[in-house]
């Protein structure tokens, strides 16, 4: 089960919103694809790359674009803990408990 933290949900709504400034349909397009990126973690948990910031198996990354879909590996779902910017550094502090 994938499970999305209330930061997450808050981050790609305000990713969204940036993107909508200067075109509304790529927003959308692009938060389908967030959706799409994370929905594939149910079978494949390990499909992203372990987080440089972190170096613990159980938290990993997809990349899409020049986003981080940062996500935590449990034993009975998979959290998405954050949506950043490629450019942003990470700050562990928010993503680890």
């Amino acid at each position: 089960m994938v499970v999305w933290s209330p930061l997450a949900v808050e981050r790609v709504s305000e990713i969204a919103e940036y993107i909508a400034l200067d075109k509304p349909s790529a927003a959308e397009k692009w938060v389908e694809k967030v959706f799409d990126s994370v929905g594939c973690l149910e079978d494949f948990p390990s499909s992203g790359r372990v987080v440089a910031e972190i170096k613990l198996e159980n938290y990993r990354e997809i990349i899409l674009g020049n986003y981080r879909i940062i996500y935590r590996i449990e034993q009975n779902q998979i959290s998405i803990l954050t949506v950043r910017s490629g450019w942003e550094m990470l700050p562990v502090d928010e993503v680890i408990a």
